[in-house]
């Protein structure tokens, strides 16, 4: 693309500071910002319905004849309300347009014009059609644009600045992909995808120019995914020699999985490679990924480095301290735990026995990752529950050794599709069996008014001396949420000193101090809270084995794999466990996802599901994944474009590394902006 197109919108004719203003409000601040702001829909006016027979509230095409010119009528309220009709031959149409001046000079007497709009019968009998969008009937112009508007700037507005913007830097449209690439797919060039993508004559218009930039934006972003994650000519020094897992499986007091196995030999043979390992560890709730990074981390300090845990939160942090110190008592090796609680004086010795080698696994928190942490030999860096996690905390952690080997571990099973976008520059290891002896998770939706049978079988199993967890979704109320949402705190108010008054109740929400939640969690843990009523604090992995009883009230106030993930709090001990949604409602996507949870314990399921349901921009609710804005892709409807792309991105970046040759040079600048936007 031509510099040109970076002209700043205001420049545009026919646009103005005002007009900037709201397009700025839109995200489009340059006229290549407008070139790349597609259409979320097209309306077929060709098809027209005869006034008599269109039906009630549906967005129609009718072609008329106008009648008389509007008149203009002042309102109560002050406003211009500009009346006039048409006729088809078979009946009449009243057109009322308001705050619009520009109607009696547009629609003549005798003229036949399109409009397009919702028509409705009057109490009158007589029928109407509120502000419609027309045009003379002789233009042609079938298919139009809908575009996302707003309270300065309209859809119609948006069109013709995309037509001014076409016709003045048509010629600073240059292609940005390689020929071989356009000619391999029989792509349209990039000046008619974006001419036909604003401006189709018919629906084949619409597909090749969606065809042409979905592929163009699939690539641009896996290039950029690939060339920032991976780089081919990146060596570490911390190579693998002798692989010593065999060694640590042997000690553990449980057979692994069969998938247990396989991840932990294919990390092994990435970390005997010249090349650091860069590898996703996925898997479901309670599949392993401890004992995998368990089994990693001995084999690299039993030959001669250190290996780093970091994870998000200070209980999972201890949670994974205490369970390593298991995993490696009588073998001689140092564990430490370093987080952001560790006394000043504890961390100066912790960080002193990093630097000089004494500490062999260290595991923590973000305090792993400060500038004075200095590692002796770090070759194993692990992340817990990666995506949540900044992209500096991650590289920061990285950073620390010389190009050590990187494992990231999800416990939130991502689709295929979803993987090569937010996880594109790793190898990827699938835990896919559970181990023997974990039981089903039953899984009920309950409607509010159930809630005393709910809590006399929580009673019950309390009284079996098991524990439960009640989950809230909104710390406390306020104005923009529904009088029916319980806030953790009053629920907690409420249960504990009415139905659960005999019973250790505690309360835990994400507003307490760290020391607080850690207190809390640590109690739960150790049996001395029987019931917790808590927020989605408690969504990352804690593991109490005693706690068997879930309830999630308002549940339809949570997503899919979110729900699933909570659900995954329990079922991690002997005991049948059970998860309760309570929810009143009946809209539909609630249903689905109720229907969804009940019917499967299958994680990679259930996210497939999700993405589904709820797209991939809020698949994770947050932004922390990385996951770019896609303006034109779909990861539902094109993963097909989407692995073609990545098999490309890799051909490229194989043939030229750096993307310096003089077909790829757009590409870089495609990828630099891309890149620069999600940092």
């Amino acid at each position: 693309m031509n510099d040109m197109l970076k002209t700043d919108i205001r420049f545009l004719k026919g646009i103005g500071e005002k007009r900037a203003a709201g397009f700025k409000k839109l995200g489009i601040t340059t006229v290549e910002d407008l070139l790349f702001f597609f259409p979320r829909a097209y309306e077929d006016w060709q098809n027209t319905a005869s006034i008599r027979e269109a039906p009630e509230n549906e967005a129609v095409a009718i072609k008329a004849i106008i009648i008389s010119r509007p008149l203009p009528i002042k309102t109560r309220s002050g406003k211009m309300m500009y009346r006039t009709c048409a006729t088809d031959g078979a009946g009449i149409v009243d057109l009322i347009f308001f705050n619009n001046r520009f109607v009696t000079d547009d629609l003549k007497e005798n003229e036949e014009f399109i409009f397009f709009g919702k028509i409705r019968t009057t109490d009158k009998g007589s029928r109407e059609m509120l502000s419609p969008r027309y045009e003379k009937a002789q233009k042609g112009q079938h298919l139009h644009s809908v575009y996302k508007q707003n309270s300065v700037i309209t859809s119609k507005m948006i069109s013709k600045a995309v037509k001014t913007a076409l016709e003045v830097f048509s010629e600073s449209i240059t292609e940005t992909l390689p020929a071989e690439q356009i000619m391999k797919y029989k792509l349209a060039g990039i000046k008619n995808a974006l001419y036909s993508i604003h401006f189709p004559k018919d629906e084949n218009d619409i597909k090749a120019a969606r065809r042409r930039l979905i592929y163009e934006e699939l690539l641009t972003l896996q290039l950029g995914i690939l060339s920032n994650g991976k780089t081919s000519d990146e060596k570490t020094s911390c190579i693998i020699k002798e692989d010593f897992t065999d060694e640590f499986i042997k000690m553990l007091p449980f057979e692994p999985t069969g998938a247990q196995k396989r991840a932990v030999k294919e990390c092994v043979r990435d970390m005997k490679m010249p090349s650091p390992m860069r590898r996703l560890l996925q898997g479901d709730v309670g599949s392993g990924k401890t004992a995998v990074a368990a089994a990693l981390m001995y084999s690299t300090v039993k030959n001669g480095y250190q290996s780093a845990l970091m994870a998000p939160t200070e209980v999972l942090a201890r949670q994974h301290y205490e369970t390593f110190l298991k995993f490696f008592k009588d073998t001689g090796i140092k564990i430490t735990l370093l987080t952001g609680s560790t006394s000043a004086k504890n961390k100066r010795l912790i960080k002193e026995e990093i630097k000089n080698g004494e500490a062999d696994i260290i595991i923590g928190t973000h305090a792993v990752i400060t500038d004075d942490t200095v590692f002796s030999d770090l070759a194993l860096v692990i992340t817990d529950e990666q995506h949540r996690f900044g992209v500096n905390q991650r590289s920061a952690l990285r950073s620390k050794g010389n190009s050590p080997h990187v494992l990231v571990m999800s416990a939130t099973p991502i689709p295929r599709t979803l993987s090569l976008i937010i996880y594109g520059d790793l190898s990827i290891s699938i835990l896919d069996e559970k181990p023997k002896g974990r039981k089903e998770i039953n899984t009920v939706k309950i409607p509010s008014h159930y809630h005393e049978r709910m809590y006399s079988f929580i009673k019950k199993e309390v009284a079996k001396g098991h524990q439960c967890y009640i989950v809230c979704p909104m710390v406390e109320e306020s104005e923009d949420i529904e009088a029916d949402r319980k806030s953790a705190e009053e629920h907690f108010s409420l249960l504990s000193s009415t139905v659960f008054s005999g019973l250790r109740c505690g309360l835990l929400h994400g507003k307490m101090k760290p020391k607080q939640k850690d207190e809390v969690m640590l109690a739960f843990k150790n049996g001395e809270i029987d019931i917790l009523i808590c927020t989605i604090v408690i969504e990352v992995g804690i593991d109490v084995p005693n706690a068997n009883v879930i309830v999630i009230e308002n549940a339809e106030c949570f997503g899919l794999s979110q729900l699933h993930q909570l659900r995954g709090r329990v079922g991690r001990g002997d005991a049948e466990s059970h998860c309760i949604l309570v929810s009143d409602s009946k809209g539909e996507t609630a249903t689905d996802r109720f229907s969804i949870l009940c019917g499967t314990n299958d994680g990679f399921k259930i996210a497939e599901e999700d993405l589904k349901l709820r797209g991939p921009g809020d698949f994770f609710g947050s932004r922390q994944s990385g996951l770019p804005t896609m303006k034109i892709a779909s990861l539902m409807t094109d993963s097909r474009i989407l692995y073609a792309a990545r098999d490309e991105a890799e051909k490229i970046l194989s043939d030229d590394p750096d993307l310096k040759k003089p077909e790829n040079r757009f590409l870089n600048k495609k990828i630099s902006a891309l890149f620069a936007d999600m940092s």
